[in-house]
């Protein structure tokens, strides 16, 4: 069986959907960070049967509000001298910048460089977002 080492301080992304760990990784630019980063796929889960997760050491100020539109199971976990601090269930923000992209290609932020994507939540319980653009919905599930 893998072993992974339990972290001091820092941050576990718990509860991530098979195959959206990769996602998020590449997301939070991970992939460039300069400290200490591990990415579990399919790991075992008594909840899900199976998730991934991300731990990342001695990090504590990252902005992981986006996530909730990945994966809304994410379980947020701030560590402190190995202990859970704080969990944090994440639920949909109300507004995001630069996860999601408008696919109308009568889009300004489609046509124009350097326009940062930006959306509204609209409907909640059916995940529906619009561009706050051209008002084009978009649903987080499709």
């Amino acid at each position: 069986m893998l072993n992974i080492n339990s972290i001091t301080n820092g941050i576990v992304i718990d509860h991530i959907s098979p195959g959206n760990g990769i996602k998020i990784y590449y997301m939070l630019e991970l992939d460039k960070a300069d400290y200490t980063v591990a990415l579990i796929m399919n790991a075992q889960s008594k909840k899900h049967g199976c998730k991934d997760m991300i731990k990342i050491e001695n990090v504590l100020d990252l902005d992981l509000t986006a996530l909730g539109v990945m994966d809304s199971n994410i379980t947020i976990n701030l560590i402190k001298d190995e202990r859970i601090s704080e969990k944090i269930n994440l639920e949909l923000p109300h507004h995001v910048e630069g996860v999601l992209e408008c696919n109308n290609p009568r889009c300004v932020s489609t046509s124009e460089r350097n326009i940062v994507h930006r959306f509204s939540l609209v409907d909640k319980e059916k995940r529906l977002y619009k561009c706050d653009y051209c008002d084009h919905l978009y649903n987080v599930e499709d």
